[in-house]
């Protein structure tokens, strides 16, 4: 069962200063910077190019992502690419990472289904500077925020996606666009409304990036 506050409490100590992707990803496979590395497989870092100009951030790996060790390759994962193929934005020029790199779970009370548990604003803090690195290091033209967890990460604790999803956000050297979470999608009571909202963001996305 995943614990919440960490005693660490930062990744800091374990990003390593000024280095690639790959190293990055190397140096967080033992990141022990907040609890929730105990319970999880593996870390689940980001995956892309390094020039990319799009990065998309979740809010932490589900349980495929934790098994497999690569974000988004799950159910929401599949919808995404759906929805990004349909956007014209092709995955392949896409970097992907969570605002947090480990899966948060709960055992079922029956079987061996491990279920969702939304990350603690403690733990996505201890998170961010794995997120920082991947921002310096990709320096991406528009950062595309995928539901309220990613959105307070990158945008602060007072952003509310329901009030501005869609639209461009400056922060910093980013511009970013807020949208639902795919998984949020899937369990939409209408899907295909949720579906085509969307996408609609997504289309924001294509044109903003021209």
């Amino acid at each position: 069962m995943a614990t919440t506050a960490s005693r660490t409490s930062s990744a800091a100590s374990f990003v390593p200063e000024g280095a690639d992707l790959a190293a990055l990803r190397r140096a967080a496979a033992g990141c022990r910077g907040c609890e929730l590395y105990k319970p999880a497989t593996q870390t689940v870092f980001g995956a892309g190019p390094e020039d990319a100009r799009l990065m998309l951030v979740g809010e932490q790996p589900g349980d495929v992502e934790d098994r497999q060790g690569e974000p988004f390759v799950g159910p929401a994962g599949r919808l995404l690419d759906k929805a990004l193929d349909e956007a014209d934005l092709a995955r392949e020029g896409v970097y992907l990472t969570n605002a947090v790199k480990h899966f948060k779970f709960v055992p079922a009370e029956r079987g061996k289904r491990r279920i969702h548990k939304t990350p603690s604003r403690g733990e996505v803090a201890a998170c961010l500077p794995w997120l920082h690195a991947e921002l310096t290091r990709v320096r991406p033209a528009l950062v595309v925020c995928l539901g309220a967890t990613a959105a307070k990460a990158v945008l602060g604790n007072t952003f509310k996606v329901t009030e501005r999803r869609g639209q461009v956000e400056r922060v910093e050297d980013y511009d970013v666009i807020a949208t639902v979470h795919p998984s949020a999608v899937l369990r939409a009571p209408d899907r295909d409304e949720a579906y085509q909202g969307f996408l609609a963001d997504l289309r924001v996305v294509r044109a903003h990036l021209g």
